[in-house]
């Protein structure tokens, strides 16, 4: 906070005692301009006059008036209006009450609208100046007359822009706090977006690796004590799996590394090119898989390319884990027009034939990464048993690779 903000803060926290003051000051400087003479001999002279006791009184009742300025300022404006019009129309000579009329209009004009103030300033200025010049013991023309109607013109103009300038103050004070809260919001919808796509890759990572795991230990258990050829070649799978497992998970974790760390990996995101290793993680975990393609020549995004690797990721694991061992799946990506649809099909040998049955989050993070495209997904049973996915992605999308990219 600069000096000037705690300045004002604390005449603002002291308002009452600062109107005070004020009021002391222009009591005092009416009754030290009430014993000027402008019009002497040798020019402006002091002392030559003297106010009388009513403009005195007038003059107190001006100043003390000034004290509730902020409080009710047309009725403080109203009150030093008509001492000023009595004491231009009895005193002789007269003393300056229009000051604190002046002082008045100012504060009218600094609390109220530009409307208020032209039609509160045009009436004050028609008041005052008409009294004193045509009731008034001086000539129309005396210069005192014509001071009445500048110093009422000026208070009212001052009043008014000073109004302009808190409201153009309050405006870019609302503007800046209104940015900064944009700003936060923003920021917070980025790390929330960042950390749904976080969980969405370390979802599929692990699922993925964990189901061939699983599976290959099972085997390897199985065989152990009867074949042990087929079980060396099961744990060599279940290495094989952990190793690729361990390597996409330090890939996905080293985005949270700084960009400037030597250690954060630089290996592309997985895409379409990699499906064959992919089908081959599956087949060589006793899945029997067929792929068909299309889509050769295609060049893809990169956020569409790892959707469409993750969908087909995902939807084969889950046919190993939930189909059964004698289930087949059929994969397939069609290039249709302006979009790529991928689907995986499934026989459903299995008992548990539905995905995430168990509240998993796989058809939920293939439906977010999808609609992120602006694409859509349809996942359901299969008339005659089965299970089917199908995504259809559009190959032009407007979301950034950067933000889709593990």
């Amino acid at each position: 906070m600069t000096t000037i903000e705690r300045a004002r803060r604390h005449l603002q926290a002291h308002s009452p005692a600062l109107d005070a003051v004020l009021a002391a000051a222009v009591l005092v400087c009416m009754v030290a301009s009430s014993f000027v003479d402008p019009h002497g001999e040798h020019g402006v002279t002091w002392g030559v006059r003297t106010p009388d006791a009513l403009s005195l009184v007038l003059m107190t009742f001006g100043a003390a008036a000034l004290v509730f300025r902020r409080r009710v300022p047309m009725t403080v404006l109203a009150v030093t209006g008509t001492l000023s019009v009595i004491e231009s129309l009895t005193g002789d000579p007269r003393a300056p009450v229009a000051m604190s009329a002046v002082i008045a209009l100012y504060t009218v004009a600094a609390s109220t609208d530009r409307h208020t103030t032209w039609r509160v300033g045009l009436l004050t200025m028609t008041v005052l100046t008409g009294a004193a010049m045509l009731a008034g013991p001086l000539p129309w023309y005396a210069q005192e007359n014509l001071a009445i109607f500048a110093w009422t013109g000026i208070g009212a103009t001052a009043g008014d822009a000073v109004r302009s300038r808190r409201a153009v103050v309050h405006a870019i004070q609302e503007r800046a706090e209104k940015a900064e809260r944009t700003r936060e919001e923003e920021a917070r919808r980025r790390v929330a977006e960042e950390r749904l796509r976080i969980a969405r890759d370390l979802h599929d990572v692990v699922a993925h690796h964990i189901a061939l795991v699983n599976v290959q230990a099972g085997v390897a258990a199985h065989v152990m004590d009867k074949r042990p050829d087929q079980a060396k070649e099961a744990l060599a799978h279940v290495r094989e799996a952990s190793r690729s497992a361990l390597n996409e998970l330090r890939a996905t974790v080293g985005l949270l590394r700084q960009s400037d760390d030597p250690e954060a990996p630089t290996e592309p995101a997985p895409g379409l090119v990699r499906l064959d290793e992919l089908v081959g993680t599956f087949r060589s975990a006793g899945l029997h898989v067929e792929v068909a393609r299309t889509d050769h020549g295609t060049s893809l995004p990169a956020a569409v390319d790892l959707a469409a690797y993750r969908v087909i990721q995902e939807a084969l694991t889950n046919v190993q884990k939930h189909a059964g061992t004698e289930a087949k799946a059929e994969v397939s990506v069609v290039r249709v027009g302006p979009n790529v649809e991928v689907t995986v099909l499934d026989n459903g040998a299995g008992e548990d034939d539905t995905p995430d049955a168990g509240g998993g989050h796989g058809l939920i993070g293939m439906r977010e990464r999808v609609t992120a495209l602006r694409g859509t997904l349809t996942t359901g049973p299969r008339y005659g048993g089965g299970f089917r996915v199908h995504a259809i992605l559009p190959v032009k999308t407007r979301t950034s690779p950067a933000k889709d990219s593990v």
